[in-house]
């Protein structure tokens, strides 16, 4: 743990989502968290890979997805605002809700902290997601969901088993 100055900004506990489902899918997600570190986001820890099918049509490109943990000075709307950045500068475009893309970075939790302003806080489909659910198990087991209250295991159990069958880690 990082012994912070009472001066300093306080440190918060962040996980973010990244997923990429276009191009050299790997490289891209490397390439964000390269970008998140040089915008002082300090990574803790990272999950493995997982591969799903394109949500919600299966028909796209699969994606590869990853889960970190990090600390942040930021605060929620300054970190959505980078992540945008940082998606924009790995390529992705305006384009159709859902649609393919090469990078897409998503808060899933900011520090416990709840919101439901322009900035969804912990992110609201996240519980119901099985490539958000199993690398966040991975890397944080005692996960509890701020608003549900629900620890993560009941919410992977709470999966349909086609969910369950259809996420492989690589």
């Amino acid at each position: 743990m990082i012994k912070r100055d009472t001066l300093e900004k306080p440190v918060k506990v962040i996980y973010l989502g990244i997923g990429s489902n276009i191009g050299n899918r790997i490289i891209h997600i490397e390439k964000a968290k390269s970008l998140l570190l040089a915008n002082n986001i300090q990574i803790i820890s990272t999950s493995g890979y997982y591969e799903t099918p394109s949500w919600p049509n299966p028909k796209n490109p699969k994606f590869i997805n990853v889960v970190l943990k990090a600390f942040c000075e930021q605060k929620p709307k300054d970190l959505l605002i980078l992540c945008k950045k940082i998606e924009r500068k790995l390529g992705r475009r305006k384009s159709e809700r859902n649609a393919p893309r090469q990078c897409d970075i998503d808060i899933i939790d900011f520090n416990g902290l709840i919101s439901k302003n322009k900035l969804n806080l912990p992110h609201k489909l996240m519980h119901k997601r099985n490539f958000v659910l199993f690398p966040l198990f991975e890397i944080e087991k005692d996960w509890l969901h701020p608003l549900l209250k629900i620890n993560i295991k009941e919410l992977i159990f709470s999966l349909s088993n086609k969910e369950i069958s259809s996420i492989k880690k690589i």
